[in-house]
């Protein structure tokens, strides 16, 4: 029996079957896992809510802000103990992070000064960039720490650049993404307690 001879045309039609399969067995794979993976997600949303704010009995309406400093709405999320506010989580976000997008929440409190964060998505470098989600609120080294911290009473950039906060060793540019992040979380705070006032005011 005669070897078939190997044809430019048959190694395409070959590559696109493979490709084929590949992309019909990951479409399948992402089907059969989106729900459990959004489900995943909401939990963690919803458990990093806790985390950021003062205790609460319920959360309002969530309503999406936008800010002049981001192209998308951020998130932001009232949270009540009775009928009296308590504080607001904001589900901010960066794409200046050195491996591009990272997505924070933060819990900034009735004096507007941030009370915790929690780093929902990332890409940065393990054992560097990766140390924001605990070098930004070091209670013993004040120049790391943001907690309590507002842009109005510190300059919410790094020492490098002539602000208050101390980056991550050797992840200048993490350092700035997350400062970057958290700034958009208080211009977010500041529109949105805005329309509480006004909400409230109206009852």
């Amino acid at each position: 029996m005669a070897k078939r001879e190997s044809t430019f045309i048959n190694m395409v039609l070959t590559l696109f079957v493979v490709t084929f399969i590949a992309a019909a067995a990951l479409g399948f794979v992402y089907d059969f896992t989106k729900d459990a993976i959004e489900v995943a997600k909401m939990k963690a949303q919803s458990e990093a809510i806790k985390k950021v704010l003062p205790e609460f009995d319920e959360l309002g309406d969530v309503c999406k802000v936008a800010v002049a400093s981001a192209s998308d709405s951020v998130e932001v999320f009232p949270a009540y103990k009775g009928d009296k506010l308590v504080g607001v989580a904001v589900k901010t976000y960066t794409n200046k992070g050195f491996s591009g997008f990272i997505s924070i929440m933060a819990g900034i409190d009735t004096s507007g000064k941030l009370f915790g964060y929690e780093v929902l998505e990332h890409s940065e470098t393990p054992g560097l960039g990766s140390k924001m989600a605990d070098w930004f609120r070091n209670s013993e080294k004040p120049g790391q720490n943001v907690i309590g911290k507002s842009p109005e009473s510190s300059k919410f950039e790094v020492s490098k650049d002539g602000g208050d906060i101390d980056a991550i060793t050797a992840s200048t540019i993490t350092s700035r993404a997350f400062l970057d992040a958290m700034v958009r979380a208080f211009e977010a705070y500041d529109v949105e307690s805005e329309q509480l006032k006004i909400k409230n005011t109206s009852l």
